[in-house]
Order: C-alpha cells, then sequence, then structure tokens
C-alpha cells in the first residue's frame, strides 16, 4: 500500500473512533433511550443521511457493480426497487411509526413498538422479533466484515482479507461501543456524504479522460460480441429480460418498510414536520448514488478490459472487486492520496450498515428481552454495559462467519434482506393502517415470512424469483386472516390507535 494511501486510511478510521469518543463523554451516555436511540433529536439531514448510508452496506460498491458488469444494465433494477422503496418508505411508513412509536408508551425499538401496539403483554413478539434480528443481523454482519476483508485484500494482496476483517471490525466495535446511537447517525452522516463523492467523482473521471465516444463504442462492441442489450435496462446477460427478474428487482423496495436498522431512524427524528424534507433528502442522495453506481458498472466493463483486465472470465466473487479494480487504474499511480478516500468510501458504505445492525441487535437483546423481564432486574446502566458486551460477542461471531464463510457479498446480502422484508414488513404495514391488527396476526405473519424465506432459499432458489416477494405475499395474507379469525384488540389499543393518527408534537401543538 503506497504511504499516501495508507494515510487517508488512518484518518478515516481516526476520524470514526474520535465521534464515539465524543460521545463517549456526554453528560446522557446512561440514558438507555439516548444509547439506542439518541434521544430522539436528531434533525432531518442527518436522520436522512445516515438512513442511506446505514442501507447501501457493502453490495452498493460491490455487489451491485460487479452483477451490472456480468450482465449488464437489467441489474439496475434491484436499484430501481430500493429507490421507490425507500422513498415510500419515507413517505407513507416514516411520519405514522413517528407518532405511533411515541404514543405506544415511547416504544424505543422496532420489536418494543410491536410489543406495545399489540398490547403483547406475554412478550411473544418480542421474542420473535429477537429471534429474527439475530438470526439474520448475523449473516448480514458477516458480509460487512467479509467485505472490508475484501477492500484490504485489494491493498494489501496476500495478508490483506483477514487483517481487513480484523481492523475494521476492530474500528466499528470501538465507535458502536463508545459511542452508541448518535455515534453511529454521525458517522453515517459523514459517510453519505463521502460516499456519494466518491460514487459521481469516478466515472465523471474516466468520462473525461477517454471521452464519450470512445466509451459508447466499447459498449457497441460489447453488445455486437459479447452480450446484446449491454446497456438496455430490458435485457439481462444478453437476453430479453423477463418478468421474473424485474419483479425480483422491484421487490427489494419492500424490505425498507421492515428493516430494523433503517426505521429506527424514523423513530429518533426531531419532529414529525421535519420527515418531510428528510424524505427530499434521501430521494436526492437515493437518486445520485444508485444512478453514478449503475454508470461506473457498464463504464467499467468498457475501461477493465482496456486496461487489460478480463472481466469475461470473472466468476461472481470476483466480479464485486471491479470498482474497486477501476479505481485502481484510475489513481494508484496518478494520486495515491484519492485512491485511499476511495477506498475509504468503500469501507464507509460497509461499516455505517454493520455498526447499525450491531446495535439493533445488542438493543433486541437488552431493551427488548431482558429489560422487560420479569425474573431478571438489571439497573439501566448495566443494561447499557451488558448493550456493549453484546456488540463486541456478534461482532466475533460476524468475523468468524467472514473469515471461514464462503458466500459472496450479494448473496449474503440478499438472503438477509429477504428475512427482514418478509418477517416484518407486512407486520409493519399492517400495525400503521389496520385499526384492526392484532398480536396473533402479527405473530403468525412473522413466522409465516420467516419461514418461507428459509424454504425458498433453500429449496426453491431455481425458480429465480427473489424469496420477498412470496415471503412478503404470504406473511401479509397469513396475518390478515388470523387476525381476522381471531379476537379484536382491546379498547384500548383500538384508542392508543386513535391518539396515534391524531398525535402532535408538544412543542407544534
Amino acid at each position: 500500500m503506497d504511504a499516501m494511501t495508507a494515510v487517508a486510511f488512518v484518518i478515516y478510521f481516526i476520524a470514526l473512533i474520535l465521534i464515539g469518543v465524543h460521545f463517549w463523554k456526554v453528560k446522557d451516555r446512561d440514558s438507555m433511550e439516548d444509547y439506542i436511540l439518541g434521544g430522539r433529536s436528531f434533525g432531518p439531514y442527518v436522520s436522512a443521511m445516515s438512513a442511506q448510508a446505514s442501507d447501501m452496506s457493502g453490495w452498493l460498491l460491490m455487489g451491485l457493480p460487479g452483477s451490472i458488469v456480468l450482465m449488464g444494465l437489467g441489474q439496475a433494477w434491484i436499484g430501481i426497487g430500493l429507490l421507490i422503496g425507500s422513498y415510500t418508505s419515507w413517505l407513507f411508513v416514516a411520519k405514522r411509526l413517528r407518532k405511533h412509536s411515541v404514543v405506544s408508551k415511547n416504544s424505543l425499538t422496532m420489536p418494543e413498538f410491536f410489543s406495545n401496539r399489540f398490547a403483547d403483554h406475554k412478550g411473544y413478539l418480542r421474542i420473535i422479533c429477537a429471534v429474527v434480528i439475530l438470526f439474520f443481523f448475523t449473516i448480514y454482519v458477516g458480509s460487512g466484515f467479509k467485505s472490508c476483508g475484501i477492500v484490504m485484500e485489494m491493498l494489501l494482496e496476500d495478508s490483506g482479507m483477514q487483517l481487513g476483517i480484523l481492523v475494521g471490525g476492530l474500528v466499528i466495535i470501538l465507535y458502536t461501543f463508545l459511542g452508541g446511537y448518535k455515534a453511529l447517525c454521525w458517522t453515517d452522516f459523514f459517510q453519505a456524504i463521502l460516499m456519494v463523492i466518491v460514487i459521481v467523482m469516478v466515472p465523471l473521471v474516466i468520462i473525461g479522460d477517454l471521452g464519450w465516444d470512445t466509451i459508447s463504442a466499447g459498449w457497441d462492441e460489447i453488445m455486437a460480441t459479447e452480450m446484446p442489450g449491454y446497456t438496455d435496462f430490458f435485457y439481462n446477460a444478453g437476453v430479453p429480460i423477463t418478468l421474473t427478474v424485474v419483479i425480483s428487482g422491484l421487490v427489494w423496495g419492500l424490505g425498507y418498510y421492515g428493516m430494523p436498522h433503517i426505521v429506527v431512524r424514523y423513530m429518533s427524528i426531531r419532529k414529525v414536520s421535519e420527515i418531510k424534507v428528510a424524505r427530499r433528502v434521501s430521494l436526492i442522495w437515493g437518486i445520485l448514488a444508485l444512478s453514478f453506481v449503475c454508470l461506473i458498472g457498464i463504464i467499467a466493463g468498457v475501461y477493465l478490459p482496456m486496461n487489460g483486465i478480463d472481466i469475461l472470465s470473472m466468476s461472481s466473487s470476483e466480479a464485486e472487486f471491479v470498482f474497486m479494480y477501476t479505481a485502481q487504474e484510475l489513481f494508484q499511480e496518478t494520486a495515491p492520496f484519492l485512491l485511499g478516500v476511495v477506498f475509504a468510501a468503500i469501507l464507509a458504505a460497509i461499516m455505517s450498515t454493520a455498526s447499525s445492525q450491531l446495535l439493533v441487535s445488542a438493543s433486541s437483546i437488552t431493551n427488548d428481552v431482558l429489560a422487560k423481564s420479569s425474573r431478571v432486574h438489571i439497573s439501566e446502566r448495566n443494561l447499557m454495559w451488558l448493550a456493549r458486551i453484546i456488540v463486541v460477542i456478534i461482532s466475533i461471531i460476524g468475523m468468524c462467519l467472514a473469515l471461514f464463510g464462503s458466500d459472496n457479498i450479494m448473496g449474503l446480502v440478499s438472503y438477509a434482506w429477504s428475512g427482514f422484508g418478509s418477517a416484518f414488513s407486512p407486520v409493519m404495514i399492517l400495525a400503521l393502517f389496520w385499526k384492526r391488527m392484532n398480536w396473533q396476526g402479527a405473530m403468525a405473519a412473522m413466522i409465516t415470512g420467516f419461514a418461507v424465506v428459509v424454504f425458498w432459499e433453500t429449496f426453491m432458489d431455481f425458480t429465480g424469483m427473489y424469496s420477498l416477494f412470496p415471503g412478503f405475499i404470504l406473511a401479509f395474507i397469513v396475518g390478515v386472516v388470523v387476525a381476522k379469525l381471531t379476537p379484536a384488540p382491546s379498547q384500548e389499543v383500538l384508542d392508543e390507535f386513535e391518539a396515534a393518527q391524531n398525535y402532535v408534537d408538544p412543542e407544534e401543538a
């Protein structure tokens, strides 16, 4: 690694740790609400940018460009689905969830909100949520650490994978352990800025260097000799796109409504009235990031072969390196510090997601299980220390998965995203929009969504249909049917639902 590239990395890591140290020192750090929800104190810009940064993970700069290089622009349907899902989630879920989470006994987490919303006094929903969160987030966190290893392997070669997993994991643990939710949101805010600058810069530099005519001619050659429809949204891997591929891409957007580390941003925003601004900021960031990442993918298909890199023989795992290959060819000789910044941006996408997932997982065990148990009595201060210990434990498990697992980044993220979207998104929609929904329907929907995804990913992968589609549909139907067949919610629950619909922030009343 060039010295200037290393300097960029060191600056980036130090900045993250300093943010964690800063929030470790603030006076209210021993409040559980502050540690896991930031005291509902975030403005629209930090809320929107942190939501996007925690969402996009390593797949944005690794999985998506790689799949586009291998199969063409038809893979962009995933990005289109995510953009639609992100916007509609801010539009339909954010405001209602912010109101309901306050009225429902000041719920701090998504599992606690479900439990309070449906008056699940025995805690069945919290337990099921905790199991689903730990199962899929451990996989998700493992994919994040594996991404850290891949980035470092590009720079350090032989020892890079193991070192990247360990160093990336250590930094994530430090600022999550020290600063909690506030540290996460502020690091995510700055990381989102870094990510979008790099994502826009790289393809523009290539276009300025080669010229648009050269790139266009390269695409014509690819479509004539290697892959028809390479730059066409309606072709996939050289053949006309099927309805299954389009649906599988678009349904990724359904995951947003029940993604624990994203919906928590809706709950933590300072005022309901600021959600409109956050929605617009999120949309602008999403359009820039996803459109330019897709542009990076199809430009890399021309740029890399011109620099002696064979993309035709790449496996799906090797294709995840294409953005890094492109950055190396651009900046390694002429601007090594800038190369370090680009690689830091890739790590930003990875670490912002992994840290959010770690905190949500720790919160599920401490706030949603142990703190609500009648058999265990733990002070709030000790609960916070326990949450920090759980962050470390889950990180170690994630590192082991990254070191010894064999799945590619896109596969790991796809599995976890589908699991959350199927188990939680139908319940979230029904909880916010249907007064008649009860805890029995919610529990049935969660179990159905979880089971369908595990079954589909294990036995039905040959269909080509993304498991989130059948998982979401079946979970939604089962939730409605079971709610209809079981007793209606109590009058107290119905009154609380109406109170949430009419809720106004105190300072705006």
